[in-house]
């Protein structure tokens, strides 16, 4: 299974082959113009389209934009999202170039969750404090 068919698995898809862009919208929480924008600037593959034109997505853009819902909370910029997405595109000869960019972006990731856990505990005395200063308990 790949990781965009188990990501897709946890999102309680209906089973539908196609969704239009407002089920996607009501699905993702992503606006209507933002996924019109993901598919011009390359993040979301060409998306099928009906017989009138109108945008058909699959359960594998789905699941797709879960992962890219999850890129975004990383903090990687857009840019690199972009990148990624092409790297996809061009095959499995791209496997490494893929990686490389997704340890990096973990690395950042670690040393953004060292950062909040140091200001967590910051926080943490600055509540133990004003806790005794009004006469409670320190926590």
């Amino acid at each position: 299974m790949s990781v965009i068919e188990s990501i897709a698995s946890t999102t309680g898809l209906t089973g539908k082959d196609r969704y239009t862009i407002s089920e996607v919208a009501a699905l993702t929480g992503l606006t209507a113009h933002t996924l019109r924008w993901y598919e011009r600037i390359g993040l979301l593959p060409q998306v099928d389209r009906s017989h009138t034109g109108q945008r058909r997505f699959t359960e594998h853009d789905l699941g797709w934009l879960t992962f890219v819902g999850k890129l975004r909370l990383t903090g990687m910029p857009v840019a690199d999202m972009v990148r990624y997405a092409e790297l996809v595109r061009q095959g499995d000869h791209t496997r490494d170039a893929r990686r490389e960019l997704l340890e990096a972006t973990r690395r950042d990731v670690l040393a953004r969750i060292t950062e909040l856990q140091d200001t967590l505990a910051v926080l943490d005395i600055k509540i133990s404090h004003y806790g005794t200063a009004s006469g409670g308990t320190p926590s």
